[in-house]
């Protein structure tokens, strides 16, 4: 029977107190119930990552910048369909602390060198009661941020792990504004970005980049996304962001152990180009897999695209047949003109007629269509220096093209095609798997375990046969392109089809905002240099003249493309010569000056050549860049070639239009002003003078 005098209601009432006071511990854990187990710090001493563990068993990390909390203390651990969650209860049975500072060489990238220098962590929990569960998490903190995973031994009650989720928490201990695109949409990774307060997101795609009120940046993302699904943010409560798994079938991982988890990483900077300039995703991928790559040759293409997205072409056969040996020849002209290396064909192959969007079953890659000649223009391509560029849609029929893989990469190796564009048009969600000849049609997701199995069975039989990857529609970049040096570029993100017919088009904060969010996981196959500056049905292109010529530096990939009409670029001779110019792979890249969806400046020195370009954007709103030369070697002059905004230049109607080419004669140090106009920007070639 309860008391029920004064004295025994205070009892009660400081019961109920206490309960409280446990939740609220629980929910912000303080140091009366938690306990720090392990820390370990960067090189530079600037950035630290501590472990605790509560009263509950509870394992949460947190992370200091300069002693100050960048990630409050954040949960981690796992929930199984095939067992007990992995979360409380745990210990702290062993911890091994290791350094590494060496330095790698990229046989192709932004840069050639890329130094590893980190202090690793690695903490082995194991449950303290019922199965003694084991996992380790490991910790490797950069100067430039952290990585860290779940390592999974195998273990007589833990033999295969069905991963409902992974309670992974990025817990951001300061208000900030967020960059983000939404997760689990029907248009994959292909929207406008937001820019909102970290309380107003949602289910967001990495890269997530944030800007705290004190002027931190962070970019959430994860590295070696191998045999897992991807890692959306889902947001909770006090700036709590929590792991949401891609969906799969049962779930979303399915893992015999012994298993690593994709690294899940945390970039710092104290500058939004630092993001930029951050070699922690590629670090965080294991070394090269291949060997000898030097059989793929990074450079610029031209082919049969644009004049599809115009609709002035068709990928299908029939009058307006884009995908033609005669219009293919012509391509080729086209490129061996004007020293470009490749040619793109879209639509060569049987499946384009009908609603291929929704039936890819009807593609094949082993057969031309009538009217396309693939070893005739192959062998007329490679006598004028040229090399066709495959092309492999699947309308998202994956195991129909998987069924088809090694015959059609055959083809493409026969014939000298050492790159192929994939594509995987559908909406999100619907991705056709068939595990069986006869079996059921079962749908997946893009960015699925069984998606991010299939990209690298690609990835593989292509470099058995020396080809490129260039993946569209693809799972999001996470490094692998370390490992597996031939997955060259991907789509990923809202690229400039959308100028021809999207509605709205790409608005002038669009590509500056992708160089701090989507380029922070790797190359994009952007398809820069529109000189038209006009879409489908005369839709403006929100851009300047010099705009598009800047896309080549500020947009990164090995492979460009040259995709507006040859006429369009005959009527900018001047324009034209810098995209002629311009290299695609680089010594060195720095980011001169650069803000968030508002402009940005980048230098990239000329892989093998004493030669700088320099590409600056802008977002709607004239400004004025003030660039310090200090990349250029002391002791030599340079002749600044400069393409330009001209005066009265905007992102509207023919103002877009004026531009200017002139050239200077500079050296380190010097200053170059350069007025960007809304929507404009500014490229710029440095070659050093004799004397």
């Amino acid at each position: 029977m309860p008391v029920m005098d004064k004295e025994g209601g205070m009892r009660k009432v400081m019961s109920g107190a206490w309960v409280a006071a446990l939740w609220l511990a629980w929910v912000l854990p303080g140091p009366a119930l938690a306990e720090q187990v392990a820390q370990v710090a960067s090189p530079d001493g600037r950035t630290v990552v501590q472990l605790d563990i509560n009263g509950e068993g509870r394992l949460a990390y947190r992370v200091l910048r300069d002693g100050k909390p960048v990630i409050n203390d954040s949960r981690l651990g796992f929930i199984f369909r095939n067992g007990r969650q992995l979360l409380r209860n745990l210990r702290l049975d062993a911890q091994q602390s290791r350094s590494q500072d060496d330095t790698w060489e990229q046989p192709w990238g932004e840069r050639r060198f890329v130094r590893d220098h980190y202090n690793e962590l690695r903490a082995t929990l194991v449950e303290k009661d019922m199965d003694h569960r084991r996992f380790d998490v490991v910790f490797r903190v950069f100067d430039d941020g952290v990585g860290f995973r779940y390592d999974v031994p195998a273990q007589p009650a833990l033999r295969e792990a069905q991963i409902v989720q992974e309670l992974t928490e990025f817990a951001i201990a300061r208000p900030a504004t967020a960059w983000w695109i939404p997760a689990l949409e029907w248009n994959r990774e292909e929207y406008l970005y937001h820019r909102t307060p970290l309380a107003e997101v949602g289910i967001a795609q990495t890269p997530l980049t944030l800007r705290t009120d004190d002027g931190l940046h962070i970019s959430l993302h994860e590295a070696a996304l191998v045999d897992y699904a991807g890692m959306n943010l889902l947001h909770g409560e006090n700036g709590v962001l929590r792991a949401m798994l891609t969906p799969g079938s049962p779930v979303p991982v399915v893992r015999p152990t012994p298993f690593v988890t994709p690294w899940r990483t945390i970039t710092l900077g104290d500058t939004a180009g630092a993001l930029v300039e951050s070699n922690l995703i590629l670090n965080l991928n294991a070394p090269n897999a291949l060997g000898d790559v030097s059989w793929f040759t990074p450079g610029k293409y031209a082919g049969v695209w644009w004049s599809l997205h115009l609709d002035l072409q068709s990928w299908a056969t029939g009058g307006k047949h884009g995908a033609t040996t005669a219009n293919t020849r012509k391509a080729i002209d086209f490129a061996a003109r004007n020293g470009l290396r490749g040619v793109l064909v879209e639509g060569w192959n049987p499946g384009w007629d009908g609603d291929w969007f929704a039936n890819g079953w009807g593609f094949d890659y082993t057969r031309s269509a009538a009217d396309f000649d693939l070893a005739g223009l192959a062998k007329y391509a490679a006598g004028k220096g040229v090399h066709l560029i495959g092309h492999h849609e699947t309308g998202c029929a994956v195991s129909h093209y998987e069924s088809q893989l090694g015959a059609a990469l055959d083809l493409d190796a026969r014939n000298g095609i050492d790159v192929v564009k994939t594509g995987y048009v559908c909406d999100a969600g619907q991705i056709e798997r068939q595990d069986s000849p006869d079996g059921p049609v079962l749908r997946e997701w893009h960015e699925g375990q069984w998606m991010s199995n299939h990209h690298l069975r690609v990835v593989q039989e292509a470099a058995r046969r020396h080809v490129a990857i260039d993946a569209h529609e693809p799972i999001k970049d996470t490094g692998l392109r370390r490992t597996y040096p031939n997955w060259v570029s991907r789509e990923g993100a809202r690229g400039m089809e959308y100028n021809a017919w999207g509605n709205p088009p790409n608005p002038p904060a669009h590509e500056v905002t992708l160089v701090f969010t989507r380029m922070l996981s790797g190359p994009m196959d952007y398809t820069p240099g529109i000189l038209s500056l006009t879409g489908r049905n005369g839709q403006e292109i929100q851009s300047t003249l010099a705009r598009q010529l800047a896309l080549y530096v500020g947009i990164y990939s090995p492979i460009q493309m040259v995709p507006d009409l040859p006429e369009h670029y005959a009527a900018h001779p001047e324009a034209f010569q810098f995209i002629k110019d311009v290299a695609v792979d680089w010594d060195e890249s720095h980011v001169l000056a650069g803000a968030v969806g508002e402009y940005v400046a980048i230098a990239r020195k000329q892989r093998g050549a004493p030669v700088w370009f320099l590409g600056a954007m802008n977002d709607e709103h004239p400004r004025t860049l003030s660039l310090t030369l200090d990349f250029l070697e002391p002791g030599k002059r340079y002749r600044a070639e400069i393409y330009r905004d001209g005066d009265g230049a905007d992102w509207h109607g023919a103002a877009r239009f004026r531009f200017v080419h002139e050239v200077k004669t500079v050296a380190r140090g010097d200053q170059l002003s350069l007025w960007l106009a809304g929507g404009g920007g500014a490229a710029v070639r440095l070659l050093p003078l004799a004397h």
